[in-house]
């Protein structure tokens, strides 16, 4: 079997940051104890890259979809490339989704019928969704809720206020922490606050690579190595172990995408 460590449920490994290196970042990722990846796609091209590299290489997984703020730029046949990628060997989710008011490249009705087309075909597919939400908590939750059934997934990279994380919860998700809570603002206590109450088995850890680089690394490129400095403040926070909590966010990974527990980097 696999040895216990952390699952990173969200990185972005086609950035060019990254992908000159993927050897590289791959066995950094390993020596720093992390067994399997999520490598999730923004658009029909790169869901297309990560599901070959899933494919290809041992303990990558690939959730495929389009990004709210590239909805608009998708071609046409875009979104029928994606939903052939959902047969695809180890594609385990459908994203990353969702809704983002803070950038305004794709009209807001374009971003929910973006959304809802994630939905039902997770839905209809049986998958997960990788949601995103960027000052839109209030939006997604709404229209989730008139879906009027749970919703499969995960939250990434929440940044919400407590009332928001028991809203996502009672929905049915998940909730993922990235390299925020490592952060030394004041302003983000907030944050860790929330972090230490999301129910154990709700809780997952990620990078957001390249994005979101935890502390002392802030303003770097991130890479999967670093889910474990993110999961050690994270364990502090919640007054646990590192192991214990390695050990509860990895079957909480398992658990929601289907990750099998015998295949590591």
């Amino acid at each position: 079997m696999t040895p216990v460590g952390w699952v990173d449920t969200h990185a972005h490994l086609d950035d060019e940051s990254l992908r000159g290196d993927l050897a590289g970042v791959l066995d950094r990722a390993r020596a720093a104890g992390v067994v399997q990846v999520v490598a999730v796609g923004t658009t029909a091209d790169d869901s297309e890259a990560m599901a070959r590299l899933a494919g290809d290489r041992a303990g990558i997984f690939a959730a495929v979809g389009i990004h709210p703020n590239h909805a608009a730029e998708a071609r046409p046949g875009d979104w029928e490339r994606i939903v052939s990628l959902v047969g695809s060997k180890k594609v385990v989710a459908l994203g990353e989704t969702g809704l983002d008011r803070y950038r305004q490249n794709t009209p807001f009705d374009v971003q929910q019928e973006s959304f809802a087309r994630h939905l039902a075909l997770a839905e209809e597919r049986g998958l997960p969704v990788v949601i995103h939400c960027r000052q839109s908590e209030r939006d997604l939750i709404a229209q989730m809720t008139r879906l009027a059934r749970p919703v499969r997934g995960v939250l990434h990279s929440f940044t919400g206020t407590q009332d928001d994380a028991e809203a996502f919860l009672d929905l049915g998700l998940h909730l993922s922490f990235a390299g925020m809570i490592t952060f030394t603002n004041k302003t983000l206590d907030a944050l860790r606050t929330v972090a230490a109450r999301v129910p154990l088995n709700r809780l997952l850890v990620e990078t957001d690579s390249p994005y979101l680089s935890p502390h002392p690394h802030r303003g770097r490129p991130n890479e999967p190595a670093r889910v474990a400095l993110t999961a050690a403040r994270l364990a502090e926070i919640r007054g646990m172990s590192a192991p214990e909590l390695a050990r509860a966010t990895t079957a909480n990974a398992r658990g929601l995408f289907g990750l099998p527990d015998d295949e590591t980097l």
